[in-house]
């Protein structure tokens, strides 16, 4: 039996490493293909993985003809405003779906899991009209606006809050707290993991996000736009635009690097995957 466990525990390892390398495949291939030439990377020939010589002007193109300055200022204020919103937002609401009771309730929590279920495009032409009248289009606000409210953390946090028990709230009120004084200073330090868990998930999908911002901005553009007006109708200079995806990932990994620990209770506390 001892014998039998430690030869599945070896296939288990070889399955997750293959999987790790599966994995890792795309990104060292951006990687390679920055440093390319343009035939080198569009040529069909399977050997042709490493290039000749180790080319930068892929890398000297894209920095002198996109302002990455900006793009980089416009992703962090877009990430920043979505996780800033999303958590100051889900949380309040979180609070009020799992702790209190009040008329129509379980009503409106049932909106919250509807939103969840379809699909995020049927909002963008409401949110786009309400943008637009609002006279905020091309602006900072109107790439954060679609995550003012969230209904996965709106779930996250009343699921986070229902865990609490219930003697934390009933000493709290033996000693003279309110409800806002329960809230701030004894339930929402306690959820504290679930909090970083959805600004990590906001942050990616903010990071990731393409379609809105397309729509809604012409000049005010995130990392992921500029790099899909890139893309050429019927050809594509690869190496640049492996080269400008390659620096556009610079701040996630810097972040990652930053908040690894963060990162990976905030994944353990939520049992969620991105």
């Amino acid at each position: 039996m001892e014998r039998r466990a430690k030869m599945i525990q070896a296939l288990i390892h070889v399955i997750l490493i293959l999987v790790s390398i599966t994995m890792l495949v795309p990104f060292l291939w951006m990687i390679l293909t920055a440093f390319k030439s343009m035939s080198e990377a569009t040529s069909v020939s399977p050997f042709v993985i490493f290039p000749s010589v180790w080319r930068t002007e892929s890398f000297t193109t894209v920095i002198n003809n996109m302002d990455f300055f900006h793009l980089y200022l416009n992703t962090l204020l877009l990430i920043a405003g979505r996780v800033i919103a999303a958590v100051l937002t889900a949380t309040l609401a979180g609070y009020a779906f799992g702790r209190l009771e009040f008329r129509g309730k379980n009503f409106m929590f049932s909106l919250i899991l509807f939103q969840m279920m379809v699909p995020g495009q049927i909002f963008i032409i409401p949110q786009y009209l309400m943008v637009s009248k609002m006279g905020m289009l091309n602006t900072i606000f109107a790439l954060v606006f679609p995550g003012l409210v969230t209904a996965f953390g709106t779930f996250l946090l009343r699921q986070a809050y229902m865990g609490l028990p219930r003697d934390l709230e009933e000493a709290a009120r033996l000693d003279g707290c309110n409800i806002g004084q329960t809230f701030l200073f004894i339930m929402s330090p306690l959820t504290r993991s679930s909090m970083v868990a959805l600004g990590i998930f906001t942050a990616v999908f903010a990071y990731k996000d393409l379609m809105w911002p397309l729509i809604c901005n012409r000049d005010v553009m995130p990392l992921s736009a500029a790099l899909a007006k890139m893309q050429g109708q019927y050809s594509s200079n690869y190496p640049q635009l492996m080269a400008a995806s390659l620096l556009a990932c610079i701040p996630m990994i810097v972040l990652y690097l930053i908040f690894q620990k963060q990162f990976i209770e905030g994944i353990a506390t939520s049992g969620g995957k991105l």
